[in-house]
């Protein structure tokens, strides 16, 4: 009987242990995380369940990993892998062999240097990261964010949300500049300016002082922020430590192939720890944190650790919700030769984006609720399609994109 371990009991990871039952495995599946509670689901640590304070949001409960056979090790760390014997080495001091390996190990908010979160200064990226921020998100109070991404952003809706006053603070010249065309993000800073978040945009910080019942951030210009609390949201840092010790290539992230193998063809590793080349985009490395990027992965990673031989196609797809908006983007928009726009009405709009041969390449659009979803699914399956449509129809409201992926 063959044993199968997973590191990394997040999304990704519980999604490939299921998926491996799914798809017929008979042999031990163990899964092993560091954090305490079973697999959750992290998009919500910044929105809903932050300003619910709620507990997470459970991929399964306890009885559906005990029913589909899975071992599940919770607040257990792995120190080594022993490539040449097959076994992973726990804290604690248990080798378990392996058969196949698949490492699911995520990434880790990024610092600055010197800097350790505690006191009043946190990262977000567990329930209990989410927990002991909640805690000061109160009326009244008043939180520093660092950083003008997705994170950063939704964090300070949620905080206006519980009645806490923001100052956010970005060092580029404007907020979402990783990904996110200029005329959304644009719609997105107005939005939060007109909800009472102060957004400070090209303000460098110079330094960051704890003191009592306060945290400073000294900018380069020198002005002073005081808050409560300073949530530093300034990206990911994927874990590849263990992959690294095991002599594993490793290039922003752990590398690994279209089929999520890396350079031990007994080891896989997929979600927000990899590196992998998009054949949509000339078979570019990529590293992408996203929601939907673990599940799929997971899902593949399980199906080539069975030899299944799929190879990754997905387009990269992302999401965020602040206020009543919802933002997605649908493909990678930084090879873009032009832009054309179509208005939705109430304010919503889709971007389309085009390379220089006129093929699709990119959706981006904004508006309230769903108003966006659908049309950038299509433009989704457009982009996979490798299609190049007419930019004449893409700004026409009147014609329907499922006309154009038809035709």
């Amino acid at each position: 009987m063959a044993d199968f371990v997973i590191v990394g009991a997040g999304e990704c990871g519980a999604r490939a242990a299921f998926a491996l039952r799914e798809k017929g495995f008979d042999g031990t599946i163990t899964l092993i995380g560091s954090e305490t509670h079973l697999p959750y689901e992290r998009p919500p640590l910044s929105k809903e369940a932050l300003v619910a304070g709620a507990g997470p949001k459970l991929v399964a409960d306890a009885e559906r990993y005990a029913a589909a056979g899975i071992a599940v090790l919770s607040g257990r760390t792995v120190l080594e892998i022993d490539r040449a014997g097959r076994r992973v080495r726990l804290g604690d001091g248990t080798a378990l062999p392996y058969d196949k390996l698949l490492l699911a190990t995520g990434a880790r908010p990024r610092t600055l240097p010197g800097m350790a979160c505690g006191g009043r200064i946190a990262a977000l990226r567990s329930h209990d990261d989410a927990t002991r921020i909640r805690a000061h998100l109160v009326e009244g109070s008043h939180v520093a964010i660092l950083g003008g991404g997705f994170i950063g952003l939704e964090l300070a809706a949620s905080a206006r949300k519980l009645g806490a006053s923001v100052t956010l603070v970005e060092g580029l010249p404007r907020v979402l500049s990783r990904g996110v065309p200029a005329e959304i993000a644009a719609i997105v800073a107005s939005r939060h300016a007109a909800e009472g978040v102060e957004v400070l945009c090209g303000a460098k910080v110079a330094g960051i002082e704890e003191r009592p019942g306060e945290v400073r951030l000294t900018l380069e210009d020198g002005r002073v922020v005081s808050a409560s609390l300073l949530v530093v949201g300034i990206g990911a840092v994927p874990n590849t430590e263990l992959a690294e010790a095991a002599g594993l290539a490793v290039d922003n992230g752990i590398a690994v192939d279209g089929l999520l193998r890396t350079s031990d063809p007994d080891i896989l590793a997929a979600g927000d720890c990899t590196s992998y080349p998009l054949p949509l985009y000339g078979d570019r490395r990529v590293r992408l944190e996203s929601w939907r990027n673990a599940q799929e992965q997971g899902q593949l990673a399980a199906a080539n650790m069975l030899g299944g031989g799929e190879a990754h196609c997905a387009v990269p797809w992302f999401w965020s919700d602040q206020y009543d908006m919802t933002l997605q983007i649908a493909g990678l928009a930084d090879g873009a030769a032009t832009t054309v726009r179509r208005d939705l009405g109430e304010g919503a709009f889709l971007l389309f984006h085009l390379d220089a041969e006129g093929r699709l390449i990119a959706a981006s659009g904004i508006g309230k609720g769903n108003a966006v979803a659908r049309d950038i699914r299509l433009a989704e399956m457009l982009i996979a399609a490798r299609r190049h449509p007419d930019p004449a129809a893409l700004a026409a409201p009147e014609t329907k994109l499922k006309t154009l992926l038809a035709a």
